[in-house]
């Protein structure tokens, strides 16, 4: 039997993981993805913010080595998902089970003037080059900004603007910057009232302009001034922008997207096609876009598969549950654990923010790489997207 995992990023790596280490050679699982290796969404943040380099955080696929498992690094072309078939640049593949889980792609072009006259941070390659635009930057006016919604992690808008306070107090031009925080929502993280009071907070201690319930609706770099969804201006210097999310070309081309996403059963994560089944950004399940989640719904996935193969009765299903660090600068971190089911509001648990806890979120990383690539790794220790 084989098995085709569609995307290596943390559901794709998990659901991969699972089930090697279930069946071994006895199950075919073949992992495609386009790129040449997994970085953690904190990372990004790290290179960007100066406080490792970029090779320190890139985790090459060629590095799996595990049983069962063959990795193929191509481009996806086509998705059959009746047929089970997929058609990439190094040939077909058809299987007996197909999960998608390829996330969102990101369209910095789809916001007028950001590609001319801001930046965005959210890709490894725009996040990477902000590295060397930050080193430059003598101080003036910042503006960090989400252009629409849904976005990947919530919480990282905030993380950004609060670590972007730490980075130009340490250079010494903090007293000649604004920081402003455009975001959509009423509140910085809406499912957790205790971390959005406590990253208010923070925003006010260190004097963080919040705008909420807005979108940045474009950019207009002539004039140095970002428009805001209602017409109103803000000057700036310094753009990072949250690009617009889209669902992957290939995977709206196939028939599995409806309405932007990939609508999926959400306790099994089973899509309307005979297993198929989706996990992740790319879906519409009703959870954050951020990889814990997809880490979550893929262990849902493997343990269905685990049950069918072996002859067992189904599993638990999907409970929507996920834990996420919170960057706050100055070496603290701090924990939201929040649940969303469908048709209820969500819970969240919020701890910190503490040194105990950026400890924490390093073991998470950590842990991560040596389970996925058999590997120690402990570049897990700053901010986290």
């Amino acid at each position: 039997m084989r098995v085709l995992v569609l995307g290596a990023g943390f559901g794709g790596l998990e659901l991969s993981t699972r089930l090697s280490d279930e069946f071994g050679d006895e199950l075919d699982v073949v992992l495609i993805d386009q790129g040449e290796g997994f970085v953690f969404g904190f990372s990004k943040l790290d290179v960007m913010f100066g406080r490792t380099p970029p090779s320190a955080v890139l985790h090459p696929y060629r590095d799996l080595a595990k049983p069962g498992l063959r990795f193929v690094q191509t481009i996806i072309r086509s998705i059959d998902p009746a047929a089970k078939r997929v058609t990439t640049d190094a040939g077909a593949f058809e299987a007996d089970i197909v999960v998608v889980a390829l996330g969102a792609d990101l369209d910095p072009s789809a916001t007028p003037g950001l590609v001319e006259g801001g930046h965005e941070f959210y890709t490894v390659p725009g996040a990477f080059a902000l590295r060397e635009v930050l080193a430059g930057f003598d101080g003036g006016q910042v503006i960090v900004g989400v252009t629409s919604t849904p976005f990947k992690c919530p919480p990282a808008p905030s993380e950004t603007a609060l670590l972007m306070h730490d980075y130009l107090t340490e250079r010494g031009i903090r007293d000649r910057s604004d920081i402003s925080l455009v975001m959509p929502f009423g509140v910085p993280i809406p499912p957790s009232p205790a971390a959005s009071e406590a990253v208010l907070v923070a925003f006010a201690e260190r004097e963080i302009n919040w705008c909420p319930e807005r979108l940045v609706s474009g950019l207009d770099p002539d004039r140095n001034v970002v428009m805001l969804s209602g017409g109103a201006e803000m000057p700036y210097d310094l753009f990072l922008g949250v690009p617009v999310h889209r669902v992957p070309a290939v995977v709206g081309e196939s028939g599995l997207a409806v309405d932007g996403w990939v609508p999926v059963n959400p306790q099994t994560l089973e899509t309307a096609f005979s297993d198929v089944y989706a996990v992740g950004d790319v879906t519409s399940v009703g959870t954050p876009k951020a990889g814990v989640f997809a880490e979550g719904q893929a262990s849902v996935v493997a343990e269905q598969i685990i049950a069918r193969l072996h002859g067992r009765s189904a599993p638990a299903p999907y409970d929507g549950h996920g834990m996420c660090y919170l960057e706050f600068g100055r070496d603290l971190v701090a924990r939201v654990d929040v649940t969303f089911l469908s048709g209820e509001t969500p819970v969240g648990d919020f701890e910190g923010p503490s040194l105990a806890l950026a400890a924490d979120k390093g073991e998470f990383g950590s842990s991560r790489i040596q389970r996925w690539f058999d590997r120690t790794w402990t570049g897990g220790t700053h901010s986290v997207i």
